[in-house]
């Protein structure tokens, strides 16, 4: 295998790559429901802390995008398997 082959198969699918790792698709779904639990923790600290409403549901919003592309991230190594 040439340096250039290395290259390519590295490189060309991050999918395949992670899969390559050991990461499978139930780690993406475990890490999509974690990151589930930590919305709703991060909403509920922050409404304890008193702070604006606005904070809280930016920080619930901010964590609740990696449910979505963990999940997607679950179903490209589940086509992998």
């Amino acid at each position: 295998m040439s340096k250039r082959d290395d290259v390519v198969e590295l490189g060309g699918n991050p999918i395949k790559t992670l899969y390559g790792w050991g990461f499978r698709s139930e780690h993406a779904y475990l890490a999509a429901f974690v990151s589930l639990g930590l919305v709703f923790l991060s909403w509920v600290v922050s409404r304890i802390k008193h702070d604006e409403r606005d904070q809280s549901d930016r920080w619930g919003l901010f964590i609740g995008e990696w449910v979505a592309v963990l999940l997607a991230l679950g179903v490209a190594l589940k086509h992998e398997e």
